[in-house]
């Protein structure tokens, strides 16, 4: 049953991950940038062809392997998780849901589709997707925690 509960999580993810690239492929020409909040949010319609910061730029391929990796690695940790740990459990699926929300795009169009654009601090963020989003809050939480319990563990001794 926790299997089923597992699937139906990352499908959920992934489902609003690529309902909102097709309504933002729809709806907003390339390169086109919407102003939501003036000076730190905008929707621009990009095509990435690498990694996060425009890394490994053309190199869909090995990202693609490297999205499978993850997601496998990842399922292995979910599966073999101690099943009270339910926030490391959490952000396994999220990372896994934004793998497989970026490796569709990729393996479907050779590129991924980004558009969340923030200026923070005056500082332009590189614009990314709501996929790069699960990863990064799943990577930040299961980093908090080891944080966390490792500080636990130093009180302790």
């Amino acid at each position: 049953m926790l299997y089923v509960i597992y699937i139906a999580f990352i499908t959920i993810l992934v489902i609003i991950d690529q309902i909102v690239k097709n309504a933002i492929v729809e709806n907003i020409r390339l390169g086109q940038v919407i102003v939501l909040i003036k000076g730190f949010f905008n929707l621009t319609y990009v095509r990435n062809y690498g990694a996060g910061f425009s890394i490994l730029q053309n190199a869909t391929l090995f990202l693609s392997s490297l999205s499978v990796i993850a997601c496998f690695a990842m399922g292995y940790m979910l599966l073999t998780t101690d099943k009270k740990d339910i926030i490391s459990k959490i952000s396994y699926l999220l990372i896994i849901s934004g793998a497989i929300g970026n490796l569709i795009d990729r393996v479907k169009l050779g590129y991924v589709i980004d558009f969340l654009d923030f200026k923070i601090f005056g500082y332009d963020y590189p614009v990314f997707n709501i996929a790069d989003s699960f990863i990064t809050v799943g990577c930040f939480i299961l980093i908090i925690k080891v944080i966390l319990e490792s500080r636990n563990a130093t009180d302790k001794s």
